[in-house]
């Protein structure tokens, strides 16, 4: 059983997965259950993450539903194996909802990130006072050692950025550069930080202007992610009152990768955008002179 007692973000990758070849190859469970000489009740606990399948298994269930590509097999196997394993975040993990520590997987994993965000700087850019800032600006009381906490779990997250582990993409409403939701210093040294890391290879950064319209209202914040070598969205979270929605099901994924490309389309290229933040940098510098 995956650690805690409950599914993690890969078995349930690794379950998912099981079942779309399952069905693909129309079996059904009391079918795929005999092919591991299982009772029908461990198919379906490893198709819902809840309980991990051995490589032998997966060979067989495999091999049973006509999946030949070696690549997808060495993939699944991977996955299995890795299920549970301990990431960096488990240091934090007494100070983590667990859906953020499925968040900050799903970000350890993927190959590519892609985010939208119309009113807070996204996690991944943000400078260690910004984050101290709005965490510690939110509706509801954070003690101070929680606040310690969480911002060192933000910085220890961008490790993925900074190494080139992701291509990381980001969609910035204007609002997030023109209108601050923290002290001038702050966000004058955040949009330095915005403008820095936009210079790497891994990362793009637009802004979506006012002038864009509604476009903006097209969804909430959303971050979306993509395990493979092609950015095929496979995994997407949103935050809410509640904690960290993950979103896996095909029709979700295909929504939110069709609402991404409609921000990007409607955004700033990357150097038009650059200009528009540090144009908001020097105005803000010159209001405090």
């Amino acid at each position: 059983m995956p650690a805690g007692g409950r599914p993690t973000v890969r078995s349930r990758r690794l379950g998912a997965a099981l079942r779309r070849y399952r069905l693909a190859a129309k079996l059904d469970q009391p079918q795929a259950a005999e092919v591991i000489a299982a009772h029908q009740t461990r198919v379906s606990r490893i198709e819902t993450g809840h309980v991990i399948a051995r490589p032998i298994e997966i060979r067989a269930l495999l091999t049973a539903y006509g999946v030949e590509d070696a690549e997808v097999r060495t993939k699944l196997e991977h996955l299995a194996k890795h299920s549970k394993k301990r990431g960096w975040w488990l240091e934090h993990a007494a100070h983590l909802r667990p859906d953020y520590l499925d968040h900050i997987a799903l970000e350890d994993d993927a190959t590519y990130i892609r985010e939208w965000q119309p009113v807070l700087v996204p996690g991944l850019l943000q400078t260690a006072d910004y984050a101290k800032a709005v965490i510690s600006g939110g509706p509801k009381y954070v003690s101070a050692e929680r606040v310690q906490q969480l911002v060192k779990a933000r910085m220890g997250r961008q490790a993925k950025i900074e190494e080139g582990g992701a291509s990381y993409s980001c969609v910035l409403w204007e609002a997030v550069i023109a209108h601050p939701l923290v002290e001038a210093d702050v966000h004058r040294e955040q949009l330095a930080a915005i403008l820095a890391v936009g210079k790497r290879k891994n990362v793009t950064v637009q802004v979506l202007p006012f002038s864009a319209g509604a476009v903006a209202g097209t969804t909430y914040a959303f971050s979306s992610f993509s395990f493979e070598a092609e950015p095929t969205v496979e995994a997407v979270t949103m935050e809410n009152l509640r904690g960290t929605s993950v979103l896996e099901a095909p029709d979700d994924l295909a929504a939110y990768a069709d609402a991404y490309d409609q921000l990007r389309s409607a955004a700033l290229a990357p150097d038009a955008s650059a200009q528009l933040i540090q144009s908001a940098l020097r105005s803000s510098k010159e209001d405090t002179s």
